[in-house]
């Protein structure tokens, strides 16, 4: 997809339109709405420029954005960095590490250029993924974030051992069909809407796709580094449900009882809140964990410090921030908060 530079600071990419042409389109759940026209929406003027294997069009083709989803699921099962439920490197080397995005398109096209992943440089840093999906861009009440999930899959296809794609709570969610309010949208319906919207009599092997590569998903990304090792994941279990979790997911393939609600080791890996320091250093006994780097917390000014070694960042809103990251000499936790930097710096 080639990306150009414009006024508009919206942020959002031009809404697509409908595969199949029709006054009324019938929800999933099954109530006809209105087929419109829809917005002409633009990119962030501060948006770089570089060419994706995907174009516009392609985003819109049933196809297309299948084969991108398998070939970017087969490269999350088959890179060399997998092992087991994991994706794991080593020193030397560099890492953006980032938080939720909520497609958040401006974000994302910043965050590949900082890790060099736009076939500018000959040694890209390694860069984390995660929570792409349910935006609150939503144009007619739909929301089209399949979209950035696809570029995100194009990208990892391209870029496998440098892309990792970390399961979030609501991609998760997104496949199971859970319910999942936010700021009163029911964001699991309006992605299903825009699935509907676009594809038509496609949309359900579109849904299987995404389900296939949120599937093939790691659940962190562990960075094997001089002074200790620096795990990025979406979250980690509260302690209130420790005894329900199994702390050895890290270390084996992932079991479909694992996706299991409320009850599966992966889902309460990325529904955890409320960290205190009890449990981070239960964890970095259990794990041999140096440094947590954290998501799904909201940070107002993008990133948030817990005592003694975890690192919750925000990439989404309008102060997201990244954490770049000499592998061979990573920051000390009590001082990583100190090196993040603003996704919307030129």
């Amino acid at each position: 997809m080639t990306l150009r530079r414009e006024d508009s600071t919206r942020g959002e990419y031009r809404a697509p339109g409908p595969k199949r042409q029709s006054t009324d389109t019938e929800s999933r759940s099954g109530q006809p709405t209105r087929a419109r026209k829809l917005p002409d929406q633009r990119h962030n003027r501060h948006a770089v420029s570089y060419t994706f294997t995907l174009k516009i069009q392609d985003l819109q083709s049933s196809s297309a954005v299948i084969d991108a989803l398998a070939r970017g699921a087969e490269a999350n099962r088959r890179s060399a960095c997998r092992t087991g439920s994991i994706d794991r490197i080593e020193a030397p080397g560099r890492l953006v590490a980032t938080g939720d995005l909520h497609d958040n398109p401006v974000h994302f096209d910043r965050l590949v250029t900082v890790a060099g992943l736009d076939g500018q440089a000959t040694d890209p840093a390694h860069l984390t993924l995660h929570e792409l999906i349910h935006g609150d861009r939503l144009i007619n009440g739909m929301d089209f974030s399949y979209r950035v999930l696809t570029r995100t899959a194009d990208l990892k296809a391209r870029h496998p051992e440098h892309v990792h794609v970390l399961l979030g709570n609501h991609e998760l969610s997104q496949i199971a069909g859970a319910g999942i309010v936010k700021d009163g949208v029911r964001v699991v319906e309006a992605f299903n809407q825009g699935v509907d919207y676009v594809f038509g009599g496609d949309a359900d092997d579109v849904r299987d796709a995404i389900t296939d590569f949120v599937r093939s998903m790691p659940l962190a990304l562990r960075c094997v580094c001089p002074r200790g090792d620096i795990l990025c994941v979406h979250s980690v279990p509260p302690a209130a449900i420790m005894q329900r979790f199994d702390p050895s997911v890290l270390t084996r393939d992932l079991r479909d009882d694992d996706y299991e609600p409320r009850r599966g080791s992966a889902h309460l890996m990325v529904w955890g809140r409320g960290y205190d320091a009890e449990l981070l250093e239960d964890l970095t006994e259990r794990w041999g964990v140096y440094l947590f780097i954290l998501g799904h917390e909201k940070a107002e000014d993008g990133a948030r410090f817990i005592p003694p070694n975890a690192l919750v960042l925000n990439s989404d809103h309008e102060r997201g921030v990244y954490l770049p990251i000499d592998l061979s000499d990573p920051p000390r936790p009590e001082e990583s908060i100190r090196y993040v930097a603003r996704i919307s710096s030129p």
